[in-house]
């Protein structure tokens, strides 16, 4: 009887043994699958790292390495940060660099703003505009050369002197035109706005001076 009780114990604790060792396995192999793998991540991270911040994204955000000195910290953003832009995966939103001389863009290989020192021309950073096109540097882009145009000529005026249209044989008559586009800086410049010429028109008596002149041969007689 008491030979069978010595029995069942060992039975009894060979099978702890067993229980207790698998459990350590198991953690183990957690372990080795998800290290330093925090619960509860918080800023958008859907798993994250006490060392290394956000290893994956909740769903619609942009995961993103951001440099801390000599380290590299995983963020979740709404929305890629300058310098970057986002591309979209079945398992992961990511956001990549843009080239080195590109501020923004929307592809690694369309550039939509360039940084200071360059001009942007069709997704390109450049820094001298190709030949037929200027350099913009208020949008620091490279635009078409625009050049001045004006508008028809006005009719020629009344042929006047000193401001009278009568009084006289031979005036003056002017005409004039609009500017109505200014040129770019490299663009044809705009051409006079107005001209005048010589006229000659049919002598005549001005109004006022006629009648000066019947007041002051009624006052003589």
């Amino acid at each position: 009887m008491q030979l069978r009780l010595i029995s069942w114990f060992f039975i009894a604790l060979n099978f702890m043994e067993y229980i207790g060792s698998q459990h350590a396995s198991r953690v183990r192999r957690q372990g080795r699958m998800h290290p330093n793998v925090s619960q509860g991540c918080q800023g958008g991270c859907a798993t994250c790292s006490d060392y290394n911040g956000c290893l994956s994204c909740k769903p619609r955000l942009f995961f993103v390495l951001e440099r801390i000195g000599m380290k590299q910290i995983g963020v979740c953003l709404s929305s890629c940060p300058s310098g970057y832009y986002g591309t979209r995966y079945p398992d992961i939103n990511k956001c990549a660099k843009c080239k080195a001389d590109c501020d923004t863009c929307f592809t690694r290989n369309f550039c939509t703003k360039c940084k200071s020192g360059f001009y942007l021309y069709s997704g390109k950073c450049l820094e001298k505009c190709p030949d037929g096109l200027e350099a913009n540097n208020h949008t620091m882009e490279c635009a078409n050369i625009v050049h001045c145009e004006a508008s028809e000529w006005s009719p020629w005026s009344p042929c006047t002197k000193k401001g009278k249209t009568c009084g006289f044989k031979r005036g003056n008559e002017v005409r004039v035109r609009e500017i109505v586009q200014h040129p770019s800086a490299r663009g044809n410049p705009c051409p006079a706005t107005s001209e005048s010429r010589k006229c000659m028109v049919q002598r005549k008596r001005c109004q006022k001076e006629g009648k000066e002149r019947q007041t002051k041969h009624a006052t003589l007689t």
